[in-house]
């Protein structure tokens, strides 16, 4: 039996304990916020060490995971080297991370978010698709890798953070900057058939606007928070329609969006709003130059309350992530994952971009090659990722589990 089918028949053999190690971590919750994570890194590093796997656990400083707006946090690390003794004996380092930390749950679910239930073939719970399913898919990947087609040479590495949802500067940032990880090739969490080898940028900023407080009874006393806020309002909006026309020339991409996810203010019904505070995400191409995007946002607001006296402006950047450009060094990962995934699952699958943001741009900014690829389905919108009755089709995870284990024993041989 050849070395790939090999691979295909052991992860058949030994799927249903990759569903129940998968059902094991969505049963632990990570709602972030409120992002207390650290609980599931020590129930995953325990899953992991009945493997045989041992993590290295990298706790974030609690001072560092308060200013980040979390509870918890602490980064997880396996390094498999492949050699005489273990030892590193030359050859590629490939990291394969996913992220732990998901959005809340929300409303409107059929099925218990933190059940793992198994109903028709899919697996349901948050988290299911994005991302603890490459926790899973990753693992028993390196797993089927070392059962039957054990590299002489090589590592691979698996990361396991948990603050993707809040830009991933305390997860793969950190341990980057602290020397942590310098991988040759990196595959991050993937929720599609597809291989993602871009996604946009997105630039978060909290804005406020001050103005005076007074009596509704006697409104010229004050100055008009609100009002003016729906100046700016009007004003941001009008850049979605200037935007219809700007196209991104990568494929998989969209146009530039600007979306106001949150506005709250005032005291009362008879009280003129003295301060009305919003949110704004503003997503990037990859064409695009995030300075200049946050010079023109904040240009622009800072033109519409010029006129108006009495009001302040206070602009406060939540979060920049650069879009996720293609390094020339990602073609063996791209080719040899659209080779097996096309093998696997009977179709052409295409390499382009998506219109979310990772922190997989985190590796390309430091210069390491890097894509996205995982369990999914053809479609983001399929699985109801981030939203009620978040899925998985098992036989997807079954899928992606054998793409990965084929395209390692690929780059590591």
């Amino acid at each position: 039996m050849a070395p790939f089918d090999q691979l295909d028949a052991w992860v058949d053999a030994h799927f249903d304990e990759e569903v129940r190690f998968l059902q094991a971590l969505i049963r632990v919750p990570t709602d972030t916020p409120p992002g207390d994570n650290t609980p599931h890194a020590q129930a995953t590093a325990a899953l992991l060490k009945l493997f045989g796997f041992e993590a290295e656990s990298y706790p974030v400083p609690p001072s560092e995971v308060g200013e980040a707006g979390l509870q918890s946090l602490t980064n997880l690390l396996v390094r498999r080297k492949f050699g005489p003794g273990n030892t590193l004996a030359g050859g590629k380092t490939v990291m394969l991370n996913a992220h732990g930390d998901v959005v809340p749950p929300g409303e409107g679910w059929t099925h218990d978010p933190y059940g793992g239930e198994i109903m028709g073939g899919n697996l349901y719970g948050r988290a299911a698709a994005v991302s603890k399913s490459d926790f899973a898919t990753y693992t028993f990947a390196v797993r089927a890798l070392e059962a039957v087609a054990k590299p002489a040479q090589g590592s691979v590495e698996l990361l396991f953070t948990y603050d993707e949802e809040f830009g991933g500067e305390l997860g793969v940032g950190r341990m980057l900057r602290e020397g942590v990880i310098h991988p040759d090739l990196v595959i991050g969490a993937g929720f599609s058939y597809q291989v993602i080898t871009a996604h946009a940028g997105c630039l978060q900023l909290e804005v406020t606007v001050h103005g005076v407080m007074a009596h509704a009874a006697i409104p010229d006393s004050g100055v008009d928070a609100l009002q003016a806020t729906n100046k700016l309002l009007t004003a941001l909006y009008a850049q979605n329609q200037l935007n219809q026309g700007v196209a991104s020339g990568v494929a998989g991409m969209q146009r530039p969006y600007l979306n106001i996810g949150t506005i709250s203010g005032g005291t009362n019904t008879n009280v003129v709003p003295g301060r009305v505070s919003f949110k704004l995400d503003r997503r990037m191409i990859p064409e695009e130059d995030p300075a200049q995007v946050e010079a023109g946002l904040r240009q622009l607001m800072k033109d519409i309350v010029a006129g108006i006296p009495g009001i302040r402006l206070e602009v406060k950047r939540l979060l920049l992530a650069r879009a996720l450009r293609p390094l020339p060094g990602n073609q063996p990962l791209v080719r040899a994952l659209q080779h097996h995934a096309g093998q696997i699952f009977g179709e052409p699958i295409p390499a382009l971009g998506t219109p979310l943001y990772t922190d997989m741009r985190l590796f390309c900014e430091a210069g390491i090659p890097a894509v996205m690829y995982g369990a999914g389905p053809r479609t983001v919108l399929e699985s109801n990722a981030k939203r009620a009755d978040e899925h998985l089709e098992l036989e997807d995870l079954r899928k992606a589990t054998k793409v990965l284990a084929r395209t390692l024993h690929e780059l590591l041989r």
